[in-house]
């Protein structure tokens, strides 16, 4: 495996997340019938980013966020060797006739976000369901399935890994697996 490369600092990281919470605004007006929701564990991050990032530009937004655990709807959830732990969902509202902006991270295969789209489903019936993500990986999709807010888009081969690092040093990075 060699060394990890950055590809995006936490400035580039920041930048970005204003641009994608500027397109946010746009589409949503107040946020009063929008509910932003982050899938576990690293787009629970990037959503609380964009909740703060939000909150700043306009402190009288009506802004709603949760988390969501897919582990149960994942299509490979029997087809592991090692059993699965689950992250907890917290989603205090009902779905219904609301719009939701699905929040991650990277956008691989597609396969995560599918399950997620079952996993809404048990909290009602949503008006519309957008996806932002900060990467996308639009090479490697299995499921047919594109982002509406993308922050950026990194084309790699297939044993390449991108991954997020939160907190103090926060980047995106390149490794090989």
């Amino acid at each position: 495996m060699s060394k990890p490369k950055s590809i995006l600092d936490n400035q580039q990281i920041q930048i970005i997340i204003n641009r994608l919470c500027q397109q946010l605004v746009e589409n949503h007006d107040d946020f009063s019938n929008t509910i932003l929701i982050g899938l576990q564990p690293r787009g629970v991050q990037l959503c609380q980013r964009i909740k703060t990032c939000l909150e700043s530009i306009n402190s009288k937004f009506e802004l709603q966020i949760g988390s969501l655990d897919i582990t149960f709807y994942r299509d490979d959830f029997r087809r592991r060797e090692d059993p699965l732990i689950a992250s907890s969902t917290s989603l205090d509202v009902s779905l219904e006739s609301k719009k939701v902006v699905v929040i991650d991270d990277v956008l691989y295969t597609g396969r995560s976000v599918r399950a997620s789209l079952d996993a809404l489903l048990d909290y009602g019936r949503p008006v519309s369901i957008e996806l932002l993500v900060l990467i996308d990986r639009r090479l490697s999709r299995h499921v047919p399935i594109q982002p509406d807010y993308v922050g950026c888009t990194i084309d790699v081969v297939a044993d390449e890994r991108v991954s997020v690092e939160w907190g103090d040093n926060e980047r995106v990075i390149l490794k090989s697996e």
